[in-house]
């Protein structure tokens, strides 16, 4: 009997870019500008409450920062990626290459060849 070689290697993920509103919003912001609160919830389909609390959080951690700038007479908040941010953006999507790009062991499909589908089978 052949030994299995153990392939699993730990990667811990950051669990506040985990959560897909924060990837998202954290995703919004890399090109560099400051984007508003009407254009941060029209990207990432977010409501207000939900938005708030999230932004929130990756602010407490360092990740965003958020402004209240003036246009005219009104005040808007603008939220902008910080170095940091940046930084454990791109570690996570480096963890997340590493996973995809893991030797398993199994052979994988050719290109352009499907598996076969067995959802039927449950029908």
């Amino acid at each position: 009997m052949r030994n299995k070689v153990n392939h699993t290697v730990k990667l811990h993920f950051d669990e506040m870019i985990s959560a897909p509103c924060r990837l998202g919003i954290l995703a919004t912001l890399v090109p560099g500008t400051p984007v508003s609160f009407t254009e941060m919830k029209e990207a990432t389909s977010l409501s207000d409450g939900n938005l708030h609390v999230q932004t929130r959080k990756l602010a407490d951690v360092g990740y965003i920062r958020i402004d209240k700038v003036k246009r005219g007479r009104r005040s808007v908040t603008e939220f902008s990626i910080t170095e940091l941010g940046l930084e454990r953006l791109r570690l996570y999507v480096m963890k997340l290459q590493q996973v995809l790009d893991r030797e398993t062991g199994t052979s994988r499909p050719a290109a352009g060849s499907r598996q076969q589908d067995d959802a039927a089978v449950w029908a």
